[in-house]
């Protein structure tokens, strides 16, 4: 045959000596043929180089079998780790992902979900700035999409796969309580537009006021000055007795141990670092970091499986939040020494490089 000739099914069964109707069953597995007769088939298409088209298939159906994946950054581990879950369940069952990251930036999310539907995905598993604001999130479930989130703690109108941020946040602040700690600080991206950070800083928050200690310095960032530890280090400088930072992920605490350092300060010795995530180059550095471990492979499996069963048709529930651990690590301590000011003083948090919030208690 000419190798530029795209070869067909009626090939297939030519070669074979059979029908097509039997070539087809043989070769989509979808009815009884003999032995002889499966073997012939099997051996034509391998020579041949036949290959049913998925795109053909799953269009017949009104289906791309393909979803749609955005996330914020593929350069942290936690969202790759993700990836690598959803991946997992959705090729077992067909299906390919198409991802789309955003850098945290809510333009982006809307103008990354825009661009997933017009490529006609079956459904969309995201993890976004704020998906209870994004018009394009609104459009695509007024279209019928199905969608299913993914880190999001729960929003009326969507299911997620995620951790309890506020509760996780609330061990922080017992472990900080438990070994003395009382000026504290927890340190954000992207406060006003990320409901985990949000929700990690009210956990945080209230537990360190059920303690009756100093509500805790907030400290906001941009991705840009993250990457500036000299920068971080003068906010830190600001903030006199400080002696513990809650970071709301493992990059920004390993930013913190580099801003300790710039001030001559030891970890943990003159200041405790904890961060949120636990990804696995916490564990390799000097003095392995303290933090909230996750299981982000384990919330890509299940924001999956939910796309898969909404897809299915099935009637889905909100499922309970996946576990945490915390891991000790190595940048907690007792502070070297603890502070005599008064635990509810007037001048703390002092004002630092921050967003102002207003935190309703309930």
């Amino acid at each position: 045959m000419d190798p530029r000739q795209k070869i067909t099914i009626k090939d297939v069964a030519r070669e074979a000596g059979c029908g097509i109707a039997t070539a087809s069953r043989v070769l989509n597995k979808s009815g009884p043929a003999s032995a002889d007769v499966r073997e012939r088939v099997e051996k034509a298409a391998h020579d041949l180089g036949f290959s049913f088209s998925a795109i053909g298939r799953a269009l017949q159906g009104g289906r791309s079998m393909t979803i749609g994946c955005l996330v914020p950054s593929l350069a942290n581990p936690v969202f790759a780790e993700a990836v690598q879950g959803m991946q997992e369940v959705l090729s077992g069952a067909g299906y390919q992902l198409l991802i789309a990251s955003s850098n945290y930036d809510g333009d982006a999310d809307n103008e990354a979900i825009a661009t997933l539907t017009a490529k006609e995905v079956d459904g969309l598993i995201v993890t976004m700035a704020a998906a209870e604001r994004s018009r394009a999130l609104k459009q695509a479930r007024a279209r019928n999409l199905p969608v299913s989130l993914l880190f999001h703690d729960p929003i009326e109108g969507y299911l997620t796969a995620h951790v309890d941020n506020f509760e996780a946040a609330r061990e922080v602040a017992r472990r900080f309580a438990d070994l003395g700690h009382k000026r504290t600080a927890f340190l954000s991206l992207r406060f006003a537009s990320s409901d985990r950070s949000r929700n990690r800083y009210a956990g945080f928050h209230a537990e360190c006021r059920a303690r009756k200690l100093p509500d805790p310095a907030l400290i906001e960032l941009t991705e840009a000055e993250a990457n500036e530890p000299a920068l971080l280090a003068g906010i830190l400088g600001t903030l006199g007795g400080l002696t513990a930072v809650f970071a709301s992920n493992d990059f920004l605490a390993i930013a913190v141990q580099k801003a300790a350092r710039l001030m001559g300060k030891s970890v943990p010795q003159d200041l405790s670092v904890v961060g949120f995530d636990g990804i696995e180059i916490g564990r390799l550095l000097d003095v392995p970091l303290a933090t909230v471990e996750t299981a982000p492979d384990a919330m890509g499996r299940q924001a999956a499986l939910t796309l898969l069963n909404i897809l299915q048709g099935e009637a889905c529930v909100q499922l309970p939040p996946l576990p945490f651990h915390f891991r000790a690590g190595a940048t907690l301590a007792r502070p070297r020494t603890e502070s005599r000011d008064d635990d509810q003083g007037a001048t703390w948090p002092p004002s630092v490089h921050s967003l102002k919030t207003d935190l309703k208690q309930g």
